[in-house]
């Protein structure tokens, strides 16, 4: 209010009615304009936190601090991150689900998961699942194959079909053409009880070296990880890189894909994208 103020009334009555030192005004009026190190940057680091925040909106200030981290090598803490995006009131736009009671145990396949496998690198347990989605005002089903140990999506296939099987099998075609390096190692193949997953042409395409494992009936959260990332990558997807606009629907899901791998932070795997915890994993493995 002084200094809106002093250009109307003097400086040294203006502050002998709000009780204040002069000498206290003109110290403030100087750290306005020439604002502490610390100052400057808490607010460049705000506006860089309100930056990836329009960029990425589903996710909150952990994930956007290790994002920054990843991007630009700026190291600050989680506390600091939660404070800049406080002042910035950032919030994370994310989805909720409820919870729902289990269902029968499967007939066709049991569920290895949760027999407590041991899972110690990558292609020992592939988890699988059909999303659905509307882009650009055309129905779209996306198959994706994920590495558990890395959260990686190491295939997928995308069909603007409904119920179109070949989704399914051409992503597991894809998986085999990766496995097929090392296929004296076994593989959990693990999935919910739809109708292809339970086929006899699904699973005849199975290579003895695979073993298969099914959620109980209506339960997603026997297969959790595979519906998180469902979510995360809907939310992402439309929330965040927007491919309702214009552009090649295909195209902007193999660069999600390639985004979720390789530059996007997990959370699971202390902040490492997919790619990055598997090449420290291999690395570690050669010495």
């Amino acid at each position: 209010m002084i200094l809106e103020l002093s250009g109307e009334f003097p400086v040294k009555l203006l502050c002998q009615v709000m009780e204040i030192q002069r000498s206290s005004f003109y110290n403030w009026k100087k750290r306005l304009s020439h604002p502490a190190t610390h100052t400057r940057n808490l607010i460049n680091n705000i506006l860089l936190f309100r930056e990836y925040h329009l960029q990425f909106p589903s996710h909150g200030y952990r994930w956007l601090n290790a994002k920054i981290r990843l991007d630009t090598g700026l190291i600050l803490s989680d506390p600091y991150a939660h404070k800049c995006c406080k002042i910035a009131d950032i919030k994370s736009k994310s989805k909720h689900y409820r919870y729902k009671k289990p269902g029968e145990p499967g007939r066709t396949y049991p569920n290895l998961l949760m027999s407590e496998i041991q899972i110690d690198g990558p292609l020992q347990c592939i988890v699988s699942d059909m999303t659905a989605f509307y882009a650009k005002g055309i129905y779209y089903e996306l198959t994706l194959y994920m590495d558990i140990w890395n959260n990686e999506i190491v295939s997928h296939a995308l069909s603007s079909k409904r119920g179109d099987r070949m989704t399914y099998i051409s992503g597991l075609q894809d998986l085999l053409s990766l496995k097929s390096d090392d296929m004296e190692y076994k593989m959990v193949l693990h999935s919910d009880q739809g109708s292809v997953y339970a086929s006899k042409d699904f699973n005849k395409l199975l290579p003895t070296y695979i073993e298969r494992s099914m959620s109980r009936a209506g339960t997603p959260t026997d297969n959790g990880a595979m519906e998180a990332i469902n979510g995360w990558i809907k939310a992402e997807l439309f929330v965040d890189l927007h491919v309702t606009q214009d552009g090649d629907t295909r195209q902007e899901i193999a660069d999600y894909i390639q985004f979720f791998n390789e530059q996007r932070p997990a959370y699971t795997l202390n902040y490492m994208t997919p790619r990055q915890y598997k090449d420290v994993h291999l690395n570690n493995t050669r010495a």
